[in-house]
């Protein structure tokens, strides 16, 4: 059975008062991160909760999924894919998302373009790298970042607001915390090394989860994706 919304809300506080002292203790104003509730395998609810609860925006990791929520959904809501996007769905992506995070190809920067080109829309999309080096995560190689940049610059309907990672897994949480601390401090430094080469802003880092989001927030990021700590095990 699905949470009720006094639950949700109550684990909202929770988590948004972590982020705050997160912030706080690096001499971020709190301000300064966002926070995107993950619906991925959770109802229809889960987003008319982050309506109701005052938040602009949710995740979700698989495209037809986020079609038939946001659907159904009855507030107004920006919607964000976190998840691996194959190109034969870029065109429904790029009609139902209002920003495109998992962008990690120039093949697939390709047919984002296109079809945003033939929809007449300029689409706001994270690339994303893949700073922990891990072969289970998508993701650009860090070296290959400055050649995917140059390319989603040049196409004329694609918008880069930042870079976006997934930190490794380890076999313990001291493991896991040190991976995601390297993973962090690697994205935010190829992030401003980019900036410098190229003047982008982009100003967004969406990096941290629910295991990980203080480190996150130590290392810059600005977004965190959280889905178990708002919503519990998905189903």
């Amino acid at each position: 059975m699905f949470i009720d919304f006094e639950t949700f809300r109550t684990r909202a506080d929770k988590l948004r008062a972590l982020m705050d002292e997160a912030c706080v203790a690096v001499g971020r104003h709190p301000t300064e991160v966002q926070l995107m509730p993950v619906t991925k395998n959770h109802p229809v609810a889960a987003a008319d909760y982050v309506v109701r609860y005052g938040l602009p925006v949710v995740g979700e990791n698989r495209v037809q999924e986020a079609v038939e929520k946001r659907a159904a959904s009855t507030g107004p809501l920006r919607w964000e894919l976190i998840g691996h996007l194959q190109s034969n769905k870029a065109r429904l992506a790029v009609q139902h998302f209002d920003r495109v995070q998992s962008v990690d190809s120039e093949k697939l920067l390709n047919h984002l373009d296109r079809a945003a080109g033939e929809l007449g829309r300029t689409l706001p999309i994270l690339l994303q790298i893949n700073a922990g080096n891990d072969p289970a995560k998508f993701g650009a190689e860090p070296a290959d970042a400055p050649r995917l940049l140059d390319a989603a610059l040049a196409k004329p309907h694609l918008r880069v607001d930042g870079l976006m990672t997934i930190a490794p897994l380890g076999a313990t949480p001291a493991e896991t915390a040190g991976h995601a601390r390297r993973t962090f401090a690697n994205l935010r430094h190829i992030r401003d090394d980019l900036a410098a080469r190229t003047g982008a802003p982009l100003r967004e880092l969406s990096m941290g989860m629910t295991g990980d989001f203080a480190l996150a927030i130590q290392a810059g990021s600005t977004l965190v994706r959280v889905g178990t700590a708002l919503f519990g095990p998905r189903t």
